[in-house]
């Protein structure tokens, strides 16, 4: 087993600086940020104590493995560039972006962490998933490996398996963060803000996490077909039918589901 401890992150994004500070305070060593936002790098650099670059000259070419926070757009080309020797190994971050877009001149590699990350907003890197895919078996455990320094949580996963969780990942996080948008903009119309959900947000949350399973938990006029209910609320919404077909798919999605349970 080959251990894996200094690494480079390629990125400055929000992936980029959550995985910079998880490896800073790790066993590992964080060698360089490299950046083409040379502003962006210097910042998570002085973060974490290490060094920030932006040219292709300066990349350090001994890491023991470079990671590849960037758009899921731009990996390839990305990879494709990196002036780095053949046989490094480099690893993709991203959750629906299959292995085989990294070039086969390296030990290719994804390093997937599934959480939402926001600039300036520390995250507890031990308690994140990590899902792990390598091209062959001895990488994936160095691999898994190095990716037991940041989290409790390493999991195998192909690039099949990756994109399902990315998608349930989508439903769960954007997906959810959307219909708290949307609960703020009608609750405004009542002449309230965001913080009156807030109680109700957390507590959902906490439910769906003790609870066996979501669906155990849940709760609604849809849930209890209470028609008079949904029929009131779906008046409400008559002035955004865009919004009223969302409610009323949603509500017959609970419905359907919740009475087979």
């Amino acid at each position: 087993m080959k251990s894996l401890k200094s690494a480079v992150i390629i990125g400055s994004g929000n992936l980029a600086e959550a995985l910079a500070r998880a490896l800073a305070a790790s066993p590992a060593e964080l060698r360089q940020i490299y950046a083409r936002n040379e502003a962006r790098g210097r910042a998570i650099a002085a973060l974490t104590g290490t060094e920030a670059v932006s040219q292709p000259e300066e990349l350090s070419t001994t890491a023991d493995i470079y990671l590849i926070a960037v758009s899921d757009s731009a990996v390839g080309e990305v990879a494709r560039t990196l002036p780095i020797p053949t046989g490094a190994v480099v690893a993709h971050t991203a959750g629906s972006v299959p292995l085989e877009v990294l070039p086969e001149r390296f030990a290719r590699v994804v390093f997937y962490p599934m959480q939402t990350f926001t600039k300036g907003r520390a995250v507890d890197f031990r308690e994140i998933p990590i899902f792990v895919e390598a091209a062959d078996a001895a990488l994936q455990a160095d691999v898994e490996a190095f990716a037991g320094l940041l989290s409790r949580h390493v999991l195998q996963a192909d690039s099949a398996r990756r994109a399902k969780v990315h998608l349930a990942a989508v439903f769960a996080c954007n997906f959810a963060n959307r219909m708290y948008a949307l609960g703020e903009r009608i609750v405004r119309t009542a002449g309230l803000d965001f913080d009156i959900l807030k109680p109700l947000v957390a507590e959902t949350a906490a439910k769906a996490c003790d609870a066996a399973s979501p669906a155990d938990v849940q709760t609604g006029p849809a849930a209890r077909h209470d028609a008079a209910t949904l029929e009131r609320h779906m008046s409400l919404l008559s002035d955004d039918p865009e919004l009223q077909e969302l409610y009323q798919q949603i509500s017959k999605n609970i419905w359907e589901t919740s009475r087979k349970i």
